[in-house]
């Protein structure tokens, strides 16, 4: 079972299968149990109209169990890329903006480390 409460403004709690998760959302990081990852990404609109390379990168250590497009696809802004599980609880990392994949660096079963580039849009 899993469930996720906003305990304030960024903080959240989640808890699966018994397990407490304490994750720290702010514009520059994600902090989970006080682990640190930078914000790679923008997450605005003016990324989805953006021009040239975006990268989507992983948000934390974690195992690649789903690569949902292939080199050369054409993908449109929300389209899923990857699905990445990580503490238990699996993340379908999306496409800034609509573009065509020229690198995909992740596959399934991949052990990932926090930051590793999975694939290019361009």
């Amino acid at each position: 079972m899993t469930s996720i409460i906003e305990v304030e403004p960024g903080v959240y709690s989640i808890l699966v299968d018994g397990t407490s998760y304490e994750v720290r959302i702010s514009r520059d990081e994600i902090a989970l149990n006080g682990y640190r990852v930078p914000r790679k990404q923008k997450r605005s609109s003016a990324t989805a109209g953006a021009h040239g390379k975006v990268t989507i990168v992983a948000p934390m250590p974690g195992k690649v169990v789903r690569v949902l497009v292939s080199p050369g696809q054409e993908v449109t802004a929300g389209q899923g890329i990857v699905v990445v599980e990580a503490m238990k609880m699996q993340n379908e990392l999306k496409s800034p903006r609509a573009g065509r994949v020229t690198s995909l660096n992740a596959k399934e079963n991949d052990s990932i480390n926090a930051g590793a580039v999975l694939a290019v849009i361009e």
